[in-house]
């Protein structure tokens, strides 16, 4: 019983972890990579999908991200797709290829990047401890149900919180390499 909870328990954490890990790649350093235009959905005929399910994306060079639709008519729609996310590109046409410079960063623009990157590892940080507040809760109602002995209980809730210092220490870990790529000029 006292497994089950771990396993369920580090299962979850890891799920934070790799939830955590993709919001990071998300927030864009001042190098080009395809994975910033991951969640910039076009609309194909009538439906929202991912840009790269409608186009070949790849890296021109270090700056630069090359779009090349599959179909000549997305051109247009991905562009504007591009344009109108969050990211803050500029995307250009060139015959059938969209090049996406990207633009250096600011210092002020590094440092609003940072408190969110930071405002997202306490959000991965809080998830990690709900998910030790929830396991011990579980011990809690096995020794009120008479499942397990004390003994167990304080023993599940001391692997609980090796577990959770474990996960939060990955997620600072990743927090300070993260900080430091955008701090990089």
């Amino acid at each position: 019983m006292i497994n089950e909870i771990k396993k369920s328990a580090e299962q979850k954490m890891q799920k934070t972890q790799e939830a955590f890990k993709n919001d990071l790649a998300k927030v864009r350093t001042g190098r080009a990579h395809t994975g910033i235009l991951d969640h910039v959905m076009v609309d194909y005929y009538g439906s929202d999908v991912p840009v790269n399910q409608v186009a070949n994306v790849t890296l021109i060079d270090a700056r630069t991200i090359g779009v090349q639709p599959w179909e000549k008519p997305m051109l247009a729609k991905i562009e504007k797709a591009i344009r109108d996310c969050d990211l803050g590109l500029n995307p250009a046409s060139m015959g059938e290829i969209i090049r996406v410079p990207m633009p250096m960063l600011t210092e002020e623009r590094r440092k609003d990047l940072i408190k969110v990157v930071r405002g997202e590892a306490e959000g991965a940080r809080v998830a990690v401890r709900n998910i030790r507040r929830d396991s011990n809760n579980e011990f809690k109602n096995l020794l009120k149900d008479k499942t397990i002995t004390e003994d167990d209980e304080r023993r599940g809730q001391d692997e609980i919180q090796k577990l959770t210092d474990k996960y939060i220490a990955e997620v600072d870990k990743m927090l300070a390499a993260k900080e430091a790529d955008l701090l990089a000029v």
